[in-house]
C-alpha cells in the first residue's frame, strides 16, 4: 500500500483565533478551520481588608450569565485578618437584593499533613465542611493561618449558573496552610438546589476581614 505524503510547502496553517488545524477541502491541505475552545478572562478582585468580595453579574464589568456555559474562579493566596477562620461562599438567585442565601447540598474530602512529617497523613470525609439542603455559607477551606506566609490557594469550577431547568453544579480544589503548620487539601463538590438563575457569588472569611488575596473570574466556551 502506497503511503499518502503532505507536502510541506502546500499547508496552510495560519492561525485564527479559537480554532484548530484540521483537513480542508484540498487533497494534502491542512487549515485552522476547527472551532476550538477558550478560556476568557472577565474580572480580578484584589483585597485590602475587606470583608467580602463579591462577583454580581453586571455590575463592573462582572459577566456571570448565559454567556458562558462555564466559569472558573481561581483565588491566589486569600490571607484571612482572624488566625484560624474558615473560607467560605455563597451564591445569589436575587437580580438586585442579592442575599446570598441559595439552597446547597454538597460533599467534602479533605487531606492534610504536618510540615515535621511526625504526624501520620490522614485522608478523610469531612462532615465539618459537607452541608445538606443549607442556605448556610460552604465552608472551602477552614482553619486558615494567619500568619506572614499563610492563607490558602485553590479554585472554583461553576457549571451552567443561568439555566432554569437544572440545579448548578460546583467542584472546588483548596490547599490551605494551617495555623498548627499544616498542609490541607480540601476538594469539595455540590450543587445549588435552586431552578433559578445564578446572578452573583459572595466569598468572605467566617471571621475577621479578607487582609489580602486575589480572586479571578474566567469565562468557558
Amino acid at each position: 500500500m502506497a503511503l499518502s505524503k503532505l507536502k510541506y510547502n502546500s499547508l496552510n496553517v495560519t492561525p485564527a483565533a479559537s480554532k484548530a488545524v484540521g483537513f480542508d477541502a484540498g487533497a494534502d491541505d491542512l487549515s485552522a478551520s476547527l472551532s476550538g475552545g477558550s478560556t476568557v478572562f472577565i474580572k480580578k478582585l484584589t483585597a485590602s481588608s475587606d470583608g467580602t468580595l463579591s462577583f454580581v453579574d453586571g455590575t463592573s464589568d462582572v459577566v456571570l450569565d448565559d454567556t458562558y456555559k462555564e466559569y472558573l474562579f481561581t483565588f491566589k493566596n486569600m490571607h484571612p485578618a482572624t488566625q484560624g477562620a474558615e473560607f467560605t461562599f455563597n451564591g445569589s438567585d436575587d437580580d438586585s437584593s442579592h442575599s446570598y442565601d441559595v439552597t446547597k447540598t454538597t460533599s467534602m474530602l479533605t487531606t492534610f499533613n504536618h510540615e515535621t512529617s511526625t504526624e501520620t497523613p490522614q485522608v478523610y470525609y469531612n462532615t465539618d465542611a459537607d452541608i445538606a439542603q443549607s442556605t448556610a455559607f460552604q465552608i472551602l477551606c477552614y482553619d486558615v493561618g494567619a500568619d506572614n506566609d499563610q492563607g490558602c490557594s485553590g479554585y472554583l469550577h461553576l457549571f451552567n449558573p443561568s439555566s432554569t431547568t437544572f440545579v448548578k453544579h460546583f467542584i472546588t480544589s483548596f490547599n490551605s496552610a494551617h495555623y498548627g503548620d499544616y498542609s490541607q487539601q480540601f476538594n469539595l463538590a455540590g450543587y445549588f438546589n435552586d431552578t433559578d438563575d445564578i446572578t452573583a457569588l459572595q466569598f468572605k472569611f467566617s471571621s475577621g476581614d479578607i487582609d489580602t488575596g486575589d480572586i479571578c473570574l474566567y469565562g468557558i466556551s
